[in-house]
């Protein structure tokens, strides 16, 4: 028995190809070498859940920023040039509860978020007020609904959205959900067949939807079937309409391996922004280290209260 703690570390990558290319990992493989890291964020944080949209002449990438001293995520910017140099990053989103996976939605010349804040008992719709920096929240698309990972897509005059739900037994890991919507501010309808799907080798959304070079709709889906985003899958929706939708599974995994020497045990973020892609790449830690680090935000608590 291994009684060293487990930490989960990320590291978030920008792969110079369109989604769509890279979905076969030999595709992935081969650009190994050309993948651009953002920078390290310090002891005992990790970046994660990557989504970007470009602007300006620049790629801006929002990302989950996780501090195990805090146990709390907020969404940070970081601005990379045309070129993948790294300009600098700044907090855009923050809370007393945990920001996580900030979807990021262009409309009309302006920009959205649907990040993940679970605590807050919805899903809701953010915009970008004086992009990049300055959010404010516009609706609740799902109220009363412990949501997580809502990935948000325009296909074929209507608007779609994919989720999981936190509950108990792992079921945000194992069940999809759907939803959809005439406007993408609402209202929105729950599917008559959720869960659409109800297994932990691919349930969870891990990134943005897009259209295969068939027609079909694909979403990167979680494989968290040996560990907590072990891989990243592919579920394509050859019907998808208000009354059924018919899901085909992919036997395609993406894995960790395929991008990293270093994190290696993981990966379960695949996100399409025009002729790149984002990703996120998983250690596993087990170090005794990490009982101080909880010790302490406990004792900050209980001095707090």
């Amino acid at each position: 028995m291994n009684l060293r703690p487990r930490t989960d570390f990320w590291q978030v990558g920008v792969v110079p190809a369109p989604a769509p290319t890279l979905t076969q990992p030999a595709a992935l493989a081969a650009l190994r070498s050309r993948v651009v890291w953002l920078p390290e964020p310090g002891s005992w944080r990790y970046l994660a859940d990557p989504f970007a949209v470009w602007r300006g002449g620049g790629l801006h990438v929002f990302v989950e920023a996780f501090d195990y001293r805090t146990r709390l995520g907020v969404i940070e910017h970081h601005e990379l040039s045309s070129d993948f140099v790294w300009r600098g990053r700044q907090v855009a989103l923050a809370g007393p509860s945990h920001f996580s996976f900030p979807f990021l939605i262009e409309m009309d010349g302006e920009v959205f978020m649907v990040p993940e804040n679970q605590r807050s008992n919805e899903v809701a719709l953010y915009r970008a007020r004086h992009f990049p920096g300055d959010w404010v929240r516009e609706t609740a698309l799902l109220p009363d609904l412990r949501g997580a990972d809502a990935a948000v897509v325009h296909f074929e005059d209507r608007w779609w959205m994919f989720f999981t739900i936190v509950g108990p037994a792992a079921r945000d890991q194992r069940e999809l959900h759907l939803a959809f919507a005439d406007r993408l501010t609402g209202p929105w309808q729950l599917h008559p067949q959720n869960p659409i799907r109800d297994n932990r080798t691919g349930a969870r959304p891990g990134g943005t939807p897009f259209v295969s070079p068939d027609g079909v709709l694909t979403l990167p889906a979680q494989d968290c079937s040996e560990t907590y985003g072990g891989a990243i899958r592919f579920l394509r929706f050859p019907v998808l309409d208000p009354d059924i939708v018919v899901v085909e599974t992919s036997t395609v995994r993406l894995t960790g391996d395929l991008v990293s020497m270093t994190h290696c045990d993981g990966l379960h973020t695949f996100s399409s922004c025009g002729a790149v892609t984002l990703i996120d790449a998983k250690r596993i830690a087990r170090t005794f280290a990490r009982f101080p680090i909880d010790w302490g935000r406990k004792l900050r608590g209980i001095i707090s209260t």
